[in-house]
């Protein structure tokens, strides 16, 4: 297996993990705890009663990137995958780099979005589902530029290999 095919293939399973850990903080309520509950984006459950969160502009705008940055994952995985597998063969890396990187880039500004509104209060705790959305950004980032390395790699080649070479 030649290098560019191990960075496709390294980049289609960090944008597999980054797409799981998305969807999994996504639809998880334990992005904050605190004395007698958690919350969520979506519920927020006190005493082990839960309902839903009346409309915060900062918690709608973090759901909707992170519902956009999962999407974005899933494409970019698929397109990932087709290249991977040559029915892509007119893809470039480039397309699907420039999606997981819109997909990172979406994940940051929630996150970052959320901890602002959060990070201030003293007896709110951040909990697992939160930093399964920050450990989903860099496997974004890193599957966005291990695509972009392979395209490289299928570039140079390409340009090279018109050349006389003589020894």
């Amino acid at each position: 297996m030649g290098v560019k095919r191990s960075l496709q293939s390294a980049g289609t399973l960090l944008s597999f993990l980054a797409n799981i850990f998305t969807v999994l903080c996504t639809a998880t309520n334990y992005w904050t705890r605190y004395q007698g509950g958690h919350s969520g984006l979506w519920q927020e459950c006190n005493h082990g009663v839960c309902s839903n969160i009346p409309c915060q502009t900062m918690l709608a705008v973090t759901g909707a990137c992170m519902v956009l940055a999962a999407g974005f994952g899933v494409v970019g995985m698929v397109i990932g995958l087709r290249i991977l597998c040559h029915q892509g063969e007119s893809l470039r890396g480039q397309t699907t780099s420039a999606i997981l990187f819109l997909s990172g880039l979406l994940l940051l500004i929630a996150l970052t979005g959320y901890t602002a509104k959060n990070a201030l209060k003293s007896d709110v705790f951040f909990s697992w589902s939160y930093f399964l959305g920050w450990l989903a950004l860099p496997f974004s980032v890193l599957s966005g530029f291990c695509f972009l390395m392979a395209d490289m790699i299928m570039q140079s080649t390409d340009a090279i290999s018109g050349f006389p070479v003589c020894l």
